[in-house]
């Protein structure tokens, strides 16, 4: 089956204070760690970055100095995340069987992850694989007060990662309600989940981090220095 990786890459970092896509990390931008892990996952046949347009050219650098075959083309970020993957969405080819959508400050998602993710949607009664870890922490719900309305059993809930795997009609179909309804989310699934698919929940990887805030960097270190 053809599968084509999007990766989402054109957010600012506000938390991070600065751009996280082309930070260092170990000699290599954040973003050239998550596209080489996706270079070498064999079912992926093509990869597209979305990333602000003045930031299209130093990732065309960086990825042809980096011998990335997979990246081809590169898709205009949107102003929200979601906007990004739709503009990306239009440049899929639509013989494509397999949509990944990855988030590109998460770097260390690693190839044979990614393949376990693919693997999952063999069973066709799902329309998408999402990577989830339960939470560690107890989880509250909170009004715009400020005040606890809710404290949800933390038994049922999962943190979910990317990449997150869709069959491509499915999130096609997603995407395309989405947009015409206005309605937003920080998560593709939610997308697939509200325009009826049946979304399947594996275990996530907790070196599967994102980097959003510069302490992230420092966990990072710390998990390469782990023997």
């Amino acid at each position: 089956m053809k599968s084509v990786a999007i990766v989402a890459a054109a957010g600012i970092g506000k938390r991070f204070g600065q751009d996280k896509t082309f930070f260092p990390f170990r000699g290599k931008p954040v973003l050239l760690w998550t596209l080489e892990a996706l270079e070498g996952v064999d079912g992926i046949e093509e990869i597209i970055p979305a990333l602000r347009e003045e930031d299209i050219g130093q990732a065309r650098e960086l990825a042809s100095r980096a011998g990335l075959r997979k990246v081809k083309r590169f898709a205009r970020g949107g102003l929200e995340r979601q906007d990004s993957v739709y503009n990306a969405l239009g440049l899929v080819p639509p013989e494509t069987d397999i949509v990944l959508v990855h988030d590109g400050a998460r770097p260390f998602a690693d190839a044979a992850f990614i393949k376990g993710l693919i693997a999952g949607l063999d069973d066709v009664f799902f329309d998408g694989v999402v990577p989830g870890l339960m939470p560690k922490d107890t989880i509250k719900q909170v009004n715009a007060s400020g005040f606890i309305s809710s404290t949800p059993e933390r038994k049922g809930l999962v943190a979910v990662q990317t990449p997150q795997v869709f069959r491509y009609d499915a999130l096609m179909k997603a995407y395309g309600a989405a947009m015409r309804a206005g309605f937003y989310s920080t998560d593709d699934s939610a997308l697939v989940e509200s325009a009826g698919g049946k979304i399947k929940v594996v275990p996530g990887d907790a070196k599967n981090i994102k980097i959003t805030a510069p302490e992230d960097i420092i966990y990072a270190e710390g998990l390469f220095k782990r023997p």
